[in-house]
């Protein structure tokens, strides 16, 4: 019997050995998790948007999979009665010099073929979001929300169904290629035909471990949140984002209507002391000690030192986050924020300080690894266990 280990059960980690254990009823399928729960990181943590595939380069593998991935998990939640509302995303230029930038979205957004895109301006774009700032918008209608903790819980319904394992509380500690297979140590030992590793935040130490000496690095970048007040949240009507900055590698302060009710407003990006980070005293050594070492994030760090005072700044001082969140809604007020938690980004670093763009993906002998898979990964998830269950069973 072919017999098939998932490290990692997060929401792709879910998806995979979902796929897996579809394609392959006769193979045992297990998901390894350290955790005593599933989907407690970057996936518990997440913000609940499926986006549509607007910023990406089309043609890229996120482009590819976001795409396909938006469709069919929209379906999957529609069969599975799971919440999942289209209410449509605007992104929004506040002045002139953001319209060339906005323009290219909706180059993008073209080629990669979201449905329904179109240019704002004026009476339209107040109809939208009446409470925003801007010069000109361009809308999603398809861009969705939804619950992806739920969705990870219905993965590993449907693994449990087809004769797949999770178990829990198994922190591997040691993965050894012998002779084809796989030797995994989590606490007992393991032994795998193929083994996939869908680890977040510590894929590069487990790529590693297992024989991929190749980058990127993986550095957290804390994402801090805060939520509009009680009886604010019709400042906001659905989705509303900054046009992205090629200059700077992080998104910036948007306004995100949650599937269960509120209106999240964030994150910044401020590095992350520990990989699960999740409050400023957080801090283990050995993350920071590697962080530090890593030529990549030095790189980065040299070439956007101001951008990192300017989120570190609006990280320890409320009225600074404020004043970035009015640049979109100008009535916004420093007292409408309540803290709300955090989460912790995977991101990936090349050796010259770029941060990995595309979705990165490696195989070496029996082992597949997810090197890469930030945003839009959960609402690519479907598609991505496609591709890689494909890939690892037609070795």
């Amino acid at each position: 019997m072919l017999r098939i280990g998932v490290v990692g059960a997060g929401i792709i980690g879910l998806a995979v050995a979902r796929r897996l254990a579809e394609l392959r009823p006769d193979a045992g399928v297990t998901v390894l998790e350290k955790e005593h729960e599933i989907a407690l990181h970057q996936t518990g943590r997440s913000s609940g948007v499926v986006h549509a595939g607007i910023y990406y380069t089309p043609g890229s593998l996120k482009a590819e999979l976001c795409r396909r991935g938006a469709g069919l998990l929209r379906d999957y939640c529609s069969e599975r009665g799971i919440p999942f509302e289209e209410c449509g995303k605007l992104v929004v230029a506040v002045d002139e010099s953001e319209v060339a930038r906005l323009r290219e979205l909706e180059r993008r957004a073209q080629a990669n073929g979201v449905p329904g895109v179109r240019w704002v301006e004026g009476a339209e774009l107040r109809e939208l979001e009446p409470h925003a700032a801007g010069v000109a918008g361009l809308h999603s209608p398809t861009t969705a929300v939804t619950d992806y903790r739920a969705v990870a819980g219905s993965f590993r319904r449907d693994l449990e169904s087809s004769g797949g394992t999770v178990l829990l509380g198994a922190t591997v500690t040691g993965v050894r290629p012998v002779e084809g297979r796989v030797r995994v140590t989590a606490g007992d030992e393991h032994e795998f035909d193929r083994l996939v590793l869908c680890a977040g935040l510590h894929s590069d130490r487990l790529a590693r471990a297992a024989g991929d000496g190749a980058e990127p690095a993986i550095v957290p970048f804390r994402g801090e949140y805060y939520r509009l007040a009680a009886g604010r949240e019709h400042l906001v009507n659905a989705l509303l984002y900054p046009v992205p900055d090629p200059q700077y590698p992080f998104l910036g302060v948007h306004f995100t209507r949650r599937i269960r009710g509120g209106v999240d407003v964030g994150p910044n990006a401020v590095l992350a002391l520990a990989r699960e980070g999740y409050r400023r005293r957080d801090i283990r050594l050995d993350d920071l000690a590697a962080t530090l070492r890593s030529p990549g994030f030095r790189r980065l760090a040299r070439t956007h030192w101001r951008m990192g005072l300017h989120e570190l700044r609006g990280s320890l001082l409320k009225p600074a986050f404020a004043a970035e969140a009015q640049r979109y809604v100008p009535e916004l007020r420093t007292e409408d924020l309540v803290p709300a938690p955090a989460g912790v980004r995977a991101q990936a670093l090349d050796p010259d300080g770029s941060l990995v763009d595309d979705f990165r993906i490696h195989h070496i002998g029996p082992v597949t690894a997810v090197r890469n898979a930030p945003s839009p990964g959960a609402t690519s998830s479907l598609a991505i266990a496609e591709h890689i269950a494909a890939e690892v069973l037609a070795t």
